[in-house]
């Protein structure tokens, strides 16, 4: 199973009216099963999410790029195919 590593890393223009309309976004991605694990820094600096069944690279940038974190600019998002043991 492919693995997408998304960190989510908040910007100084951080604006937490984001936040609930990101997590709905998680939230669907779960009930489609493409969210394996997420969660949040305890510095409050950002967090990270795992995507699960999506076939390429290209495509999990494609379901990020609809993440209201990434559509209001408040978080920068990067995303590596994660290879876990």
């Amino acid at each position: 199973m492919k693995l997408y590593l998304v960190l989510a890393m908040r910007k100084p223009s951080f604006d937490d009216a984001v936040i609930a309309p990101h997590i709905a976004f998680l939230n669907a991605l779960d009930a489609k099963d493409q969210l394996y694990l997420t969660g949040g820094f305890s510095d409050g600096t950002g967090g990270a999410y795992v995507l699960k069944n999506i076939e390429t690279l290209e495509a999990a940038k494609a379901v990020v790029a609809a993440d209201p974190l990434a559509l209001h600019g408040s978080s920068e998002l990067i995303i590596h195919e994660w290879n876990t043991r």
